[in-house]
Parts: C-alpha cells; sequence; structure tokens
C-alpha cells in the first residue's frame, strides 16, 4: 500500500493523504479508553461485510448503551462552562431532556439524559476526550447508573427541556424562554478554536446573561454609567473616557469583544455606592484620545501601558478565576508577616463588615467574605494592588467558593 499510494497520492475530501511506516508494531484496541477506535473498526467490518456503519451486522458488535443518562466531567476547565454550553454541545447527537450541573470533589460535573440510550452512546464515542476550548475544558464521559433525571427546579444548574413550566427555584435566576428556544435551536457545535476569552464570553452568554451579537468591534467599548475600575476584572482596561456633558457615564475600551461581553454580563444591573450601573455595548469601535495639545480637563486616560493588566500573559491563570461579583473575595500575594487581623482591619476600612476569613494552607492567599456583593465590589477597588509591603502588592478578585 506504501509503494502504491508513493506514486499515486491518495485524497480523502479534495485533500491529499501522505502514507508512510509507523514505528508501532500493533495498535491495541482494547483498553476502555480506545471505544472511539473499537467503534471506526467496526464500522468498517460491517462494511467490508457489505453492511453499513448502522446495520444490523455493524450494531451486533457494538455493546447497547446501558442508559440515556451521561456522566460529564469537565477537567482543565480555565474558563466557565454552563448548561447551555452542554446543551449546544450535546443537543448534535440527539434529543437532550434534562441537565443537572453540580460541583464535585472540586470538579465541574454535569448529568445529561438523551431521549434514546443510542444518542448517549454516540455522544460519549465522539465528545469522551474531546476539548470545549482551545487546550482546556476535556469532557470525561461515562455512562450513569441512572436511567432518568429527577428536575425540579429550571435554572442555570439544573434544567429540563420537557418541563419548560418548572420554577426557577430559591434565589435562581429563572431561565430566558427565548434564549432557551434560542439555544435549543442552534446546533453549532462549540468544539474547535474558541479564543480564551470568547470562551468565557460565550459561556456567559449562553447563561442568559447576554446575547452575544456581532457588532462588537475589536476594540470592545462599552458605555457604563456610574463606571468605576472593577471593570479590569473581567478584562484589561485600554483606555476611558468620561463623557464631557455627562459626567456619571464614559466610554470605556477593553482589549477585545469578548472581554468587553464578559465585562457587560457580569456588571450590568450590579449595585455600587448605592446605584445600579448599567453596561451597554457602545457603537464606537475605539476609544479616540484628545489631539495633541488640545486640553480635554483631564476626561479620557489611556491605560495600555499599565503594569495592572491581569490577562496580557496567555494562559495566565487569572482566566481560570473569572466569576460574577459575589460577597466572597480571593486574596493572595499576602507577605507571610500578614496575620487574619490585618486583613479583617485592612477590609472593614473600606467601608463594609468582614463577615468571615479563611487562609489558605499555604497563608499566601485566603478568601474573605463581605456582607453583600456591593461591598465586595467597593473593596476590590479600593485594595486590589494594595502595597502590602517588602514589594508585595495584594492582588483581589471574585471569588466563586463561600466560607
Amino acid at each position: 500500500m506504501v509503494n502504491y499510494y508513493t506514486a499515486v497520492t491518495p485524497q480523502v475530501r479534495n485533500v491529499p493523504v501522505f502514507i508512510q511506516y509507523s514505528n508501532h508494531k500493533e495498535l491495541k484496541t482494547d483498553s476502555a479508553l480506545n471505544q472511539r477506535a473499537q467503534a471506526v473498526l467496526q464500522a468498517v467490518s460491517a462494511v467490508q461485510e457489505g453492511g453499513s456503519p448502522s446495520s444490523a451486522a455493524g450494531e451486533s458488535v457494538l455493546t447497547p448503551a446501558p442508559s440515556p443518562v451521561l456522566r460529564i466531567i469537565i477537567d482543565n476547565m480555565f474558563y466557565p462552562v454552563t448548561l447551555d454550553v452542554l446543551q449546544q454541545i450535546f443537543s448534535k447527537f440527539g434529543t437532550v431532556m434534562k441537565i443537572i450541573t453540580f460541583t464535585k470533589n472540586n470538579q465541574f460535573q454535569a448529568l445529561l439524559q438523551f431521549s434514546d440510550p443510542v444518542n448517549a452512546q454516540q455522544a460519549k464515542l465522539s465528545l469522551d476526550g474531546q476539548n470545549i476550548y482551545n487546550s482546556c475544558c476535556t469532557l470525561r464521559i461515562d455512562f450513569s447508573k441512572l436511567v432518568n433525571l429527577n428536575v425540579k427546579y429550571n435554572n442555570d444548574k439544573s434544567r429540563d427541556y420537557t418541563r419548560p413550566e418548572l420554577p426557577a427555584g430559591d434565589g435562581q435566576p429563572p431561565v430566558d424562554p427565548s434564549v432557551a428556544a434560542t439555544l435549543s435551536k442552534d446546533s453549532t457545535s462549540l468544539l474547535g478554536a474558541i479564543s480564551p476569552l470568547s470562551a468565557a464570553a460565550a459561556a456567559a452568554a449562553a447563561a442568559g446573561r447576554v446575547a452575544l451579537s456581532g457588532h462588537t468591534g475589536p476594540g470592545g467599548v462599552l458605555l457604563v454609567s456610574n463606571l468605576n475600575e472593577e471593570v479590569s476584572v473581567y478584562g484589561d482596561v485600554q483606555r476611558v473616557k468620561i463623557l464631557y456633558n455627562k459626567k456619571d457615564s464614559a466610554l470605556i475600551q477593553m482589549s477585545d469583544g469578548n472581554q468587553a461581553q464578559l465585562a457587560m454580563s457580569h456588571l450590568n444591573g450590579q449595585k455600587m455606592y448605592g446605584k445600579i450601573i448599567r453596561v451597554t455595548l457602545s457603537k464606537h469601535q475605539t476609544v479616540q484620545l484628545p489631539r495633541e495639545g488640545l486640553d480635554d480637563q483631564g476626561l479620557t486616560k489611556d491605560f495600555t501601558s499599565s503594569p495592572l493588566h491581569r490577562f496580557k500573559k496567555p494562559g495566565s491563570k487569572n482566566f481560570q478565576n473569572i466569576f460574577p461579583p459575589s460577597a466572597t473575595l480571593h486574596l493572595s500575594n499576602i507577605p507571610e508577616n500578614v496575620t487574619e487581623e490585618d486583613l479583617r482591619l485592612l477590609f472593614s476600612n473600606s467601608g463594609g463588615t468582614v463577615k468571615a476569613f479563611k487562609f489558605f494552607q499555604d497563608r499566601k492567599m485566603a478568601l474573605l467574605q463581605m456582607s453583600t456583593a456591593e461591598e465586595a465590589i467597593q473593596a476590590l477597588i479600593d485594595l486590589h494592588n494594595y502595597d502590602m509591603g517588602r514589594g508585595h502588592r495584594l492582588r483581589v478578585s471574585f471569588s466563586k467558593s463561600t466560607i
């Protein structure tokens, strides 16, 4: 075969294929990790025997799916994965009826029920080991021992697509029926080349917080009322321009449109200084700096060269710590001589009440809980990059955990 195809280059779907010898003496496809390889071999055997991959001859070799319910674990979860992102991906293999998401052993997991066990088997063979986003969020899929899921609430943690009338449950945002309907119709796979923050932005959009739109320019400019620097938690602020005739509003330029989407999804409607801040996409593609020699009364500022950008380094761990505002803050870069009392006093002076505190084992990081998310936002604005002495700058971000 090698000799033949050296002279005649084969093509598969108009793409040239090159064949050469491998160093392997044989292929082993008998382990559970190689179920997809086994399925391919069985399909080829079925075709060679005169059948087809979906014929009785082909299916007789495959072990019947034990359950329509899959247990999904997300490894290397650098960016958020939502219930609706899972629905988009798995609905390509059949009708997704129910999903329950939860965290176990510090891992995001989900139970997902198809209408037919065959669909669950196809999804498992195709998706197990695949990445949702580039080089991260790896799907680990097994069959669940459950054959039916009992979903009580329709919210961002659980969903029964066959019963849209279910309540949202205490403290959970209700599902927007229009968003759910749009996601159910959209069969576009999210597997593929999605950039880091577009992954998080897409996930935030899928959660129903914001509709991803195509008109966000590469500059990612937002129009923000009652703006403060807390938006930098969701991206790197490049430029800020306070509006001359409306001093409580500003244009803010993020590094790209994905960061703008992320900031808008998490900050729009948050309460700060007693007011609800409003964040929308601007029609402007960039924030223009004033012409040289023109005095704009200090209303425009360029932060492009700021050393405080959290997301400048590709693959930074900060990509893993993008969460909505909450009362609990994550503190890092804490000097070893700083005590719990020091940090409690520091954060109390920002105008709030510290409800709880917990050091991590190495004492370089900690969780600190304020009374409200509004107090936590204020504390983050005041104390992120706070000089703790000896070259230590305190790093503050929102946490998904509670104490």
